[in-house]
């Protein structure tokens, strides 16, 4: 089987309808039209690993002409129409020629725009979408320079005003570990109250670690080489950041939306990582290094990309931090991975991801000022029990220093799948025909506290 294509240069002819797209939306088949716009990021693929039946099978693609990152988005989703189980039926539309986005602006053949590639442009081609009338879902980062802030603040404004979904793709908060640690710190007399935290001890960590080279849907990514350019990808307080600030602000003050004024950075800092030529080619399959990283080049040629930061912050008082750290490469057998904690009165909440948890993330409960005792444990057990009631066959084991929370292997459905549950979750705000006030006030605050902790790391 190939996978459907229709290709078109600049002086193509127009494909679909170029009315302004209809924003009514009831869940029938087929009434989501997707319009990818230089799809130079992975994530972009992910989006359609799966099928929806709201979204219709043609998907259009607007992008520049020679884009190494069109072809691997096109090999992607045709790996994913030939797949054995559960294949998809996507075809795909694709414009390319150095109007891309205006064309797509001008043609409007689909109701939703998908960006997941550079981010250079990514807030102003977020505005000019809200502008066009246009719904858009978007990988993270919005925005990666605080001068942009006020325009993806206006975007957002603008498109609540007008009833157009502007979302951004948080798939980490359908992780099975994140969302049992939210849903324990709900039990008072289990975790008690969250700690408020100090700079030094702050009452909830999000800390992650990433590779450069790893592999996806089974094959070695290629990663664009502006991928390693902070100006055009975002250094890491901008980009990854977003993720664990998400998480942060949606675990401590559940359904609650955070203003800006109820945040504050405390410090933030930032360091580089060291990626010899064999493995930049390696990675990107490209040789030399291009003009525009030429400036992060050490004596010896290797190249210093400040992927890794950190940063403190409060939220209503609490003390929260986020750090995240790009290696090259995982050790054999092992990944990507996450660690967080959040610090109740009555017990500590932790996720640990290391060699002793073979490298996948695993929940503890670990009881501190004298806790531990029979009336907690019996009070986690009916915790435990409740929770079962949605997530089925959840568990518990003794641990070191409390308990471990046994989950089964039907809950760990993966990263790559957490794409369609966003996208699922998108797609049923669009019935609604609403974001949720606490989503969109926390989503513009997000961005505040990543832009604010970029200008603070220098």
């Amino acid at each position: 089987m190939i996978l459907p294509l229709v290709f078109y240069s600049c002086s193509g002819t127009e494909t679909g309808d170029s009315t302004t797209a209809d924003n009514e939306f009831t869940g029938a088949p087929g009434e989501v039209k997707l319009m990818t716009v230089d799809p130079g990021h992975f994530h972009a693929s992910l989006v359609q690993k799966y099928s929806y039946d709201q979204v219709d099978s043609v998907a259009y693609v607007y992008a520049p002409e020679g884009s190494d990152g069109l072809e691997r988005h096109l090999a992607r989703i045709e790996q994913y129409n030939n797949r054995e189980e559960n294949p998809t039926n996507w075809v795909e539309e694709v414009y390319t020629g150095p109007d891309f986005f205006e064309k797509m602006i001008e043609e409007r053949p689909g109701n939703v725009v998908v960006l997941a590639g550079n981010n250079a442009k990514k807030t102003s081609y977020i505005k000019q979408s809200v502008d066009a009338g246009l719904n858009v879902l978007s990988d993270k980062p919005m925005v990666i320079k605080p001068e942009r802030f006020p325009m993806l603040r206006e975007a957002l404004e603008q498109a609540h005003e007008n009833g157009i979904l502007l979302y951004d793709i948080m798939t980490e908060r359908f992780e099975i570990t994140t969302i049992l640690q939210r849903e324990l710190s709900r039990y008072p007399d289990v975790f008690g109250e969250l700690e408020k935290g100090t700079p030094e001890d702050p009452a909830i960590t999000k800390e992650s670690v990433h590779h450069f080279f790893k592999y996806v849907s089974g094959q070695p990514l290629i990663r664009p080489g502006w991928f390693f350019d902070v100006d055009q990808q975002g250094e890491a307080i901008v980009d990854v950041s977003t993720h664990l600030v998400d998480m942060i602000l949606w675990e401590t003050f559940p359904g609650q939306g955070i203003d800006t004024t109820d945040v504050n950075v405390v410090h933030a800092d930032r360091w580089a990582t060291q990626m010899t030529p064999d493995q930049f080619t390696k990675v990107t399959q490209m040789e030399p290094y291009p003009e525009y990283l030429e400036e992060d080049l050490d004596e010896n040629n290797n190249l210093n990309v400040f992927a890794n930061g950190s940063f403190v912050f409060t939220v209503n008082g609490v003390h929260g931090k986020v750090s995240v750290e790009w290696d090259y490469q995982a050790p054999e057998g092992a990944g990507d991975t996450h660690y967080s904690i959040m610090r109740g009165t009555k017990a500590n909440l932790v996720i640990r991801q290391g060699e002793e948890q073979n490298y996948t993330p695993t929940l503890y409960v670990e009881p501190v000022n004298g806790s531990g005792g029979e009336q907690f444990e019996q009070a986690l057990n009916s915790a435990i029990e409740e929770i079962a009631g949605e997530y089925s066959g959840v568990s518990l084991t003794p641990s070191d220093n409390g308990w471990q929370v046994v989950i089964p292997d039907e809950h760990r459905i993966g990263h790559e799948a957490h794409f369609a549950q966003v996208t699922e979750q998108y797609l049923d705000y669009l019935v609604d025909g609403e974001i949720p006030e606490w989503e969109r006030k926390n989503m513009l605050t997000k961005y505040f506290i990543t832009t604010q902790a970029y200008e603070k790391s220098r």
